[in-house]
């Protein structure tokens, strides 16, 4: 395959895994982002969230709020600078996310199972190659802008 073909693809499972792996039942796909953005990066700005979520300010701010009502974000000072408000989360965000993540991989480890025994090599293959590629594409996104307009 050529790198184009590789890289629609590429793109079209993730889309794909994406959309069938969500967890509807009572939170969207941003609010788990947020929440496991949080999780990764500790406590940050409702600006900054706001932005590495793609959402408009008063969106995120609606969220958060939502989150702090069902117990899974607080509001702190930075401890940097007590004027600054950070959006941390809690035990019990961290609870949910870990009971999610614990479905999800159920949910594909009872879809991997249907598998041969060679396919699921060829498959872990697959991923050891993918897998460093798709860190690089979150960590260095400079890369993926540099090449041209993504669409």
């Amino acid at each position: 395959m050529e790198p184009e073909e590789i890289a629609g693809a590429l793109a079209e499972v993730a889309g794909v895994v994406i959309r069938s792996l969500a967890d509807r039942r009572g939170m969207s796909f941003t609010t788990a982002s947020t929440l496991g953005r949080l999780e990764r990066d500790g406590p940050a700005r409702l600006t900054a969230l706001a932005a590495a979520e793609g959402v408009a300010q008063p969106s995120m701010t609606q969220l958060v709020q939502r989150l702090e009502n069902q117990g899974l974000a607080v509001r702190v000072s930075d401890p940097g600078d007590g004027r600054v408000t950070l959006v941390a989360l809690t035990d019990a965000g961290r609870e949910v996310l870990a009971e999610r993540r614990k479905e999800r991989n159920a949910r594909l480890a009872r879809l991997l199972a249907t598998l041969s025994e060679e396919e699921r090599r060829e498959l872990g293959s697959a991923m050891r190659t993918v897998a460093p590629l798709v860190r690089r594409l979150v960590d260095e996104p400079a890369l993926v802008d540099a090449g041209g307009d993504e669409a």
